[in-house]
């Protein structure tokens, strides 16, 4: 049994630094320490779909001041780009831990304990393009195939991860099967194609439903783009044939400029944002161009290990009997 034990977590910790090393190659990234807490009241914390409570900690010694655990990094990356002027082409990744209480689900790919490479770079103006974003992703597939690669090289077992990656928008997928909801339709694209990116996601679709849920304030999922729909973002998707569905890997998105930033805020009716330190600094024009992601630790290693449940990779919080029963 101990040797088991041993056995897997040797692969976990195989995993995740041969993908983080790649990541930071193909991406020219450099790992940084990230923050566990940030302040309230200064716009640095990630709202996600805009119904999560953040864990609030009240700290002894600073009794005046009120903090709350990250739900990501997205604001804070952006922010620290800015202070030590990152050149274009250049970023940060962060090993980020978070809690997220009010996940309603806890089954085989949630958790209330998210670990992610929470990652950002600098670009140009110019490269605020879907090709651009297009091209970022394939770096990403690159170092997920190859780690795979790697993995099956060192300690045998099977590929699962197809050679190629199809892009799709939320617009033609609802199209496709409107009949089905986003999730069933991305299980359906997943499971036919087996890696799929869905981009634009933010904004209603053609039939005044949104794919799903995204903050105003880091993804840009409003700018139009030619042939492409509406929205500079997405999510990696791959299929478990383990678990017979679809698994999420990654968010990303080209980050809002001052533009697009006032104009969801608009939009989604939260313009009381733009008073916030952060919001103030990037419609200033103090805040670089950025593009950025979270890449599930735990996901990636449950995927490539073709684990049946997240809590055999992770130590996290479970409904009674789950662990027992794996």
């Amino acid at each position: 049994m101990w040797e088991g034990y041993l056995a897997k977590q040797q692969k976990i910790d195989f995993i995740k630094r041969e993908f983080l090393s790649r990541l930071c190659r193909q991406m020219q990234l450099v790992k940084c320490e990230g923050p566990l807490l940030t302040e309230q009241g200064t716009g640095l914390q990630d709202d996600l779909s805009g119904i999560e409570r953040p864990v609030e900690v009240k700290v002894s010694a600073l009794p005046d001041k009120q903090y709350q655990v990250v739900h990501s990094l997205a604001k804070w990356k952006r922010q620290l780009l800015a202070d030590y002027q990152a050149p274009v082409g250049q970023g940060i990744v962060v090993t980020m831990s978070a809690l997220r209480p009010d996940e309603e689900t806890l089954d085989e790919t949630h958790s209330v304990f998210v670990d992610q490479w929470d990652w950002e770079k600098v670009i140009a103006e110019e490269q605020r393009s879907m090709q651009y974003l297009k091209q970022q992703v394939q770096l990403i597939y690159a170092a997920l195939t190859a780690t795979e690669g790697k993995l099956k090289a060192i300690y045998g077992g099977l590929s699962i991860l197809p050679r190629q990656l199809t892009f799709i928008s939320s617009e033609t997928l609802r199209a496709e099967y409107p009949e089905l909801t986003a999730k069933q339709r991305e299980n359906k694209i997943t499971e036919a194609l087996g890696a799929v990116f869905v981009y634009g996601i933010g904004a209603p679709l053609s039939d005044g439903k949104k794919h799903d849920e995204r903050a105003p304030d880091y993804d840009d999922w409003s700018t139009q783009t030619e042939n492409f729909g509406t929205g500079l973002n997405g999510d990696l998707l791959v299929w478990s044939p383990k678990l017979q569905k679809a698994i999420e890997l990654s968010s990303m998105g080209i980050r809002v400029d001052a533009a697009a930033l006032k104009k969801q805020l608009e939009l989604t009716e939260q313009t009381d944002r733009l008073k916030l330190a952060w919001h103030q600094r990037l419609t200033a024009g103090e805040l670089p161009l950025t593009i950025g992601g979270g890449i599930g630790q735990s996901r990636v290693v449950m995927l490539l290990l073709q684990a049946d449940h997240i809590a055999q990779v992770q130590c996290g919080v479970w409904q009674p009997g789950i662990q027992e029963a794996l």
